[in-house]
This record gives C-alpha cells, structure tokens and sequence, in this order.
C-alpha cells in the first residue's frame, strides 16, 4: 500500500531535479516554501514537524533544495514533504504540498477501526497506521 497525500501522490517518487523544478513554480509564483517531516504519515497527522523556517521571497530555489537534501540526511527513514504557501490577502493558504522523500522500506498501511456505538445503531470508524505500533524513530526501519 502505499501513503497518498498532496499533489503527484499516485506518480512515482520525483527525482531531484523534478523536486527543484515544483520548488521553482512555487518560486515563481510568489509563494512561501516550506519543509516539513514525520513517521507517522496518517490522514489524521495534520501537524508534521517543521524543518526550519517558511522561507519567504526565495529568488533561486538552490536553498529550499539545500533545506530539503539535509532534512533528507538527518531523517532518512521519514517522510518529508514540501508545502508552497500563498501569503496574499485573498488566500493567505497552502496552494501546493507533496511528498518529496519515503522511507526506502515497504509502507505498511492502516488498520481500519470499526467501533458500534452504546446505542447499538451508529458506528464510528478511525484509522490507525500500522507503523504506530512501533515506538517513534523506529517505525520504518529495515529488520
């Protein structure tokens, strides 16, 4: 199974070079770019961590690229993904997000919870990836 999130997520992984090219439109249209990193992929992990801060008013997506491949270095076995933010008045909003980098390891996917409510006729269903039963920093290793 493999995590689907943000833009290009049913295309195979993107290649340096096609990564520096989505950062240069992010660039040139005037939008924010920013790294962010996690083990724990899930649709409902909204608050992936930061690497550094939103770099603003980037001129040659050279640094975002440099930012990227030394997030990539520290955190080999997470996701990283790159986010372009609009700061206009009218959107002030995340106008593109995509995974730039995987775990070279096989994705495990998610456990679907189907749990009956106390009145007997309504159910709720969660999510919960298998990866989260490993301890955090140790959820896409290799064995």
């Amino acid at each position: 199974m493999r995590i689907t999130q943000g833009t290009f997520s049913y295309l195979p992984d993107l290649t340096d070079e096609e990564i520096e090219a989505q950062i240069r439109y992010i660039i040139q249209n005037g939008w924010a770019v920013s790294i962010e990193y996690t083990d724990d992929p899930s649709p409902y992990n909204v608050y992936w961590n930061m690497w550094g801060l939103p770099m603003f008013d980037l001129e040659d997506p050279a640094p975002a690229m440099y930012e990227f491949k030394k997030c990539r270095e520290a955190f080999p076995n997470h996701y990283i993904k790159i986010n372009g933010y609009d700061p206009s008045p009218m959107w002030q909003a995340q106008r593109v997000s995509f995974i730039a980098h995987r775990p070279p390891v096989e994705e495990p996917g998610f456990r679907l919870h189907r749990t009956l409510w106390s009145d007997g006729r309504r159910l709720k269903y969660t999510l919960e990836a298998y990866a989260t039963q490993k301890p955090e920093g140790e959820r896409y290793r290799e064995e």
